[in-house]
């Protein structure tokens, strides 16, 4: 299943729950794609596919059901940053394929504790009165992560629900799609390796903040984002696609610009902390206080120090040209 047309059309129409107790019937009765999604890449996109086509063929609901924060963050909470889609941007994808409902469930140590019989009675059976669940082949759940989907199976069939597991989706040359291989993507500056495996490219999605201001003064103003909440790219200049979104919370763009972005810490102005400067082309206007979504098309370099700003200002300019000429090409998906 791929991603289609704008997200704000189905963010609008896509109902969030977060609790499963006293679900509307909307909400209830429904087909149930399970997981955590973190990245909704290709795999994650063929399981609630694969739920959707269940649902619409059933004239039935069609569900997401996944857990905020992440069970990694709960139980490794000093662990550095490694979520590819916090939670604002997890929505606005599985809104974007048309998702009616997205029951989101807290995860802290206490619901660690359920067991895996438990879940499924409470949970899908008693809360959401599941009629289908669909997970991937690995998906785990419940206490000591026991639930698998043998269990979802068995129980399922006395509980009066169907199950189907999902193989692994994979690339051209077998290689599973999955999260980990995004991540390890992303670290070594791969870009278009993540997209391959995402099915468009990673973003990173903020509200502008103020700089020092340096980019203005040079003739090449940005917005800075913070990373908070995400997995940190290898560092260096990036060709972008970059999203400033409609007024609201919503996070749709009014309209994308190319761009170039820096993702670093600014050495030749002796910088510490760990900025998303980006530059957009054919922008004019004011970027304080706005939500920015920047897409990361090709890391063009690594990042460097420079011995003044006359080398750095050359520099900039002979990454804005190959920028441009690297998102001309237009061969990777646009941005959801």
């Amino acid at each position: 299943m791929t991603l289609r047309g704008r997200a704000d059309t189905f963010w609008a129409a896509m109902r969030i729950f977060r609790h499963y107790n006293g679900l509307p019937d909307v909400a209830r009765g429904s087909v149930v794609a399970i997981g955590n999604f973190d990245g909704v890449h290709r795999g994650h996109l063929a399981v609630i596919g694969e739920a959707g086509r269940i649902a619409r063929s059933a004239n039935v609901p069609w569900s997401v059901l996944t857990f905020e924060p992440h069970p990694r963050s709960v139980f490794a909470p000093e662990s550095d940053s490694f979520r590819l889609t916090p939670f604002r941007a997890k929505a606005r994808l599985i809104a974007s394929l048309g998702v009616d409902n997205l029951i989101v469930l807290r995860f802290d140590r206490a619901f660690s504790r359920l067991t895996a019989e438990t879940f499924i009675a409470d949970v899908l059976v008693a809360g959401l009165r599941a009629r289908h669940v669909v997970s991937g082949y690995d998906f785990v759940f419940g206490h000591s992560r026991k639930g698998n989907s043998e269990l979802l199976l068995r129980e399922g069939a006395d509980a009066g629900f169907d199950f189907t597991a999902l193989a692994p989706a994979t690339d051209a040359g077998g290689d599973v799609h999955s999260a980990t291989r995004v991540r390890m993507c992303l670290i070594d500056g791969d870009a278009r390796g993540a997209a391959r495996i995402l099915g468009r490219a990673f973003e990173i999605e903020g509200r502008v903040g103020h700089g020092e201001k340096r980019g203005q003064t040079i003739g090449y103003p940005t917005a800075n984002l913070s990373l908070d909440g995400y997995l940190r790219p290898a560092t260096g200049v990036y060709a972008v696609h970059a999203g400033l979104c409609a007024d609201g919370d919503r996070g749709e763009p009014d309209r994308w610009y190319d761009g170039v972005a820096n993702l670093g810490r600014r050495p030749t102005f002796a910088g510490n902390d760990l900025v998303l400067e980006a530059h957009l082309f054919a922008f004019q206007g004011t970027l304080y206080g706005r939500r920015l979504r920047v897409a990361f098309i090709e890391r063009l370099r690594e990042e460097k120090k420079f011995d003044g700003i006359t080398q750095l200002k050359a520099q900039i300019a002979e990454d804005c040209a190959r920028a441009a000429e690297i998102l001309a090409r237009r061969d990777i998906g646009p941005p959801v």
